[in-house]
Order: structure tokens, then C-alpha cells, then sequence
């Protein structure tokens, strides 16, 4: 693949900001307590800490991908909780606001992170299996991108309505099993 940019340590500073403002709208849109929202378990993490797997050839900004993660509560029970990992594709992301400088990280990361938070809480709820493919998985997409524009919507964030415009298609996602 060559060699990928990676985010420098203020933009990693945005992406904290970016994931704090995407789960308080996400869990505000879906009327979450804290203690609901903590059940959804997910980690994040950038291109200096994927494996090789986990980067994606797909032109995408995120891959969100899951795990069997055993719970110590239930280990003793053989029983296993799903954790889902949403890794940003840094290179992807860099590359897209070095072709558009209208762009800009925070407004564009908090539109990824929500995206990913809806298809997490999705499939935490049972509304949607995480191993779907084709029109299934089309059909998927197009909810999500409906309900992140929902969730999005009224959110004063300089340059978010022309993310919003710009990346009214779906298709800058990616999702794996692991």
C-alpha cells in the first residue's frame, strides 16, 4: 500500500473531540442514559495502531469491525460480548481534506464517529445483524446514513452542512468480521 499518512498529535486531540460530540448526539437522539450507553462496547483507534487487517483498500474513512471479547462476568459461563473496534483510516481522511480544503477534521470526524455509533447501537439492539452482504447490507447503509443526518441535524459545527452535502452518499465505509 505504500506509506499512509498518519494523524499528526493535534489532530488527535480533534479526534477525541470529534468522538465526544458524535456519542452525546447519538446517545441523545436514541434517549440513552449513561449507564445505557456504556453497554455498547467499542474502542477507537487510528492507523498507527491497526494491524494489517484492519486497513482497508476500500475508499473508506472508518472500517468498523467486531470481536468476540470475553466479559470476566460471564467467562466462567463460556459466554463471550461482542466489542466492536471503529478504526479510522487516517490516510483515507487526510487525502480526502488535501483535495478539498473546505474540508476540515473535526466536523468530518464527528460525521464518521456518529455513523459508526448508529450501526453500533443497531447492532447492539438487534435491529440489524453485523454479517449482512449485498442489498441487505445497501439497505443498511441508507438507513444509517439517513439516521446520521438525523442525528447531525441542528448541530452548530462550522463547516458541518457542507460534510453533510458532500458526503450525502454512503459509501466511505467498510465493515469486517474478525
Amino acid at each position: 500500500m505504500g506509506v499512509m499518512s498518519c494523524f499528526r498529535a493535534e489532530d488527535l486531540e480533534t479526534v477525541g473531540e470529534a468522538l465526544d460530540i458524535a456519542e452525546d448526539r447519538t446517545s441523545g437522539h436514541y434517549k440513552y442514559s449513561f449507564a445505557q450507553w456504556k453497554r455498547h462496547r467499542y474502542g477507537v483507534k487510528t492507523l498507527a495502531g491497526l494491524r494489517h487487517h484492519e486497513i482497508t483498500r476500500a475508499p473508506a474513512f472508518a472500517v468498523l469491525n467486531k470481536y468476540a471479547d470475553p466479559d470476566p462476568l460471564f467467562e466462567r459461563a463460556g459466554r463471550k460480548r461482542d466489542f466492536y473496534s471503529i478504526c479510522l483510516q487516517d490516510h483515507r481522511i487526510l487525502t480526502a481534506m488535501d483535495r478539498d480544503d473546505r474540508l476540515s477534521l473535526l466536523p468530518l470526524l464527528v460525521y464518521v464517529f456518529t455513523h459508526e455509533l448508529v450501526h453500533i447501537v443497531r447492532f447492539c439492539n438487534f435491529a440489524q445483524r453485523f454479517d449482512i452482504h449485498g442489498e441487505v447490507r445497501e439497505r443498511e447503509e441508507e438507513v444509517v446514513h439517513a439516521t446520521t443526518m438525523e442525528v447531525l441535524k441542528g448541530l452548530s459545527l462550522t463547516r458541518l452542512d457542507y460534510i453533510l452535502e458532500v458526503y450525502r452518499s454512503h459509501g466511505f465505509f467498510a465493515r469486517q468480521a474478525c
